[in-house]
């Protein structure tokens, strides 16, 4: 299945790329002008080795106002390093296709919606050079559908809404509705949808019951599609198993050289899955006299 909440949170646009614009213009009341036509684009901004960066998910939407970049990012808590690397991702993709680009951050937390929903600031305090406005999907916006009709007429949306509400008294007639509307559309889609909500179920109570209800419909499980989207899971997996043995190299070598490891410094490694960044501690770990020193720039 699909190996975690953030992937599902985002890759719901790739397989409904209309779902996108229907939320910016219904949900967040954007005018964004109706699109003609969709097409995914490679989410790798990497521009100089060995510094790589990459958004989640990257649309592009043809439109009778011209192309636009749908730029969209899962965000499962608030990360200060998204203050560069937001402004980053816009200019760049402006820069490389001259079309305009939209940053949509989407969550499952109301703090996390309310922390990315700030504009980010650049230049002169009160007159900033460069000013981003990310739109934020999470639970203050996005509707709660707990109707079966409601969920049949726009399934896509439906299965948004179980993802990102899919806890509180409101689960059950949530997971239900969506459960009976599955059953209006082609087993293909169904099969990647009943993926992406099991992977956003953190509730172990609520998961039972999403489970629970497709035992009906175990076709659904056993499709070549969710098999495709369980090993997709599995790879993102494996890079996970690849951060974690980078960081422990980095302790190891410090522990190794007999430097001190405060829990604060071991906690900040361990949590990283940024491959690069731990290149740079594992690369710095050789040379610093004190561990606080690896997340120094030139240290």
């Amino acid at each position: 299945m699909v190996g975690s909440s953030h992937e599902a949170m985002h890759r719901i646009f790739q397989k409904d790329p209309a779902l996108l614009t229907r939320a910016l213009q219904s949900v967040l009341r954007i005018p964004f002008p109706e699109p003609r036509d969709f097409a995914a684009m490679n989410v790798d901004l990497t521009e100089i080795e060995p510094i790589e960066r990459r958004v989640d998910t990257l649309l592009r939407a043809e439109t009778d106002d011209g192309a636009y970049l749908l730029v969209v990012e899962s965000q499962g808590k608030p990360d200060e390093r998204k203050r560069g690397s937001w402004p980053y991702y816009l200019s760049y993709l402006y820069e490389k296709y001259r079309c305009e680009p939209v940053l949509i951050v989407t969550t499952q937390s109301s703090a996390t919606a309310r922390w990315a929903s700030q504009p980010i600031h650049l230049g002169v305090r009160g007159c900033p050079s460069l000013t981003v406005r990310p739109f934020v999907l999470g639970p203050d916006n996005v509707p709660v559908i707990a109707d079966e009709r409601e969920a049949a007429q726009d399934v896509p949306l439906a299965v948004l809404s179980a993802m990102t509400h899919g806890k509180g008294p409101q689960t059950a007639p949530i997971l239900e509705s969506l459960a009976a509307a599955l059953r209006t559309i082609d087993p293909d889609s169904a099969a990647v949808f009943v993926q992406f909500v099991d992977s956003c179920l953190a509730d172990s109570r609520a998961q039972q019951m999403w489970r629970d209800l497709m035992t009906a419909i175990q076709y659904f499980w056993r499709h070549p599609l969710a098999e495709q989207v369980r090993e997709e899971g599995r790879e993102e997996g494996r890079e996970e198993g690849r951060a974690l043995e980078r960081a422990e190299s980095v302790l190891r070598t410090l522990q190794w050289r007999g430097i001190d490891v405060p829990d604060l410094v071991r906690k900040r490694v361990l949590a990283s899955t940024d491959m690069d960044e731990l290149g740079c501690w594992l690369d710095r770990s050789y040379r610093v006299a004190d561990a606080g020193e690896l997340f120094v720039e030139g240290a």
